[in-house]
C-alpha cells in the first residue's frame, strides 16, 4: 500500500502537520497511542472513522521518515 495516498498535510488542517487524508486525525496521534500500547484494532476503536489501511498507512509514513533521517547521538 502507498502511504501518500492516505496522508496528507495542508496548511490549513492542523497547522500543516501530518494527517490521515479527509480527517483531522494526526499521525502523531496514532503514533502516540502505539507509544502507549495500543495495537491497531484499540486505534480503530477509538478512531472509529479510520480504517485498518490508514493506521498502516501511518506507520509507513513514519517509517519513511525515519528511514530518511539522520539521527546524531551524543
Amino acid at each position: 500500500m502507498e502511504y501518500t495516498n492516505r496522508i496528507e498535510t495542508n496548511p490549513a488542517i492542523c497547522h500543516g502537520k501530518p494527517v490521515i487524508k479527509g480527517t483531522r486525525i494526526m499521525v502523531t496521534n496514532i503514533l502516540g497511542m502505539f507509544e502507549g500500547g495500543y495495537n491497531i484494532d484499540d486505534v480503530l476503536a477509538d478512531y472509529p472513522t479510520l480504517t485498518r489501511e490508514d493506521v498502516v498507512a501511518a506507520l509507513q509514513f513514519a517509517t519513511e521518515l525515519v528511514n530518511e533521517t539522520r539521527v546524531i547521538f551524543a
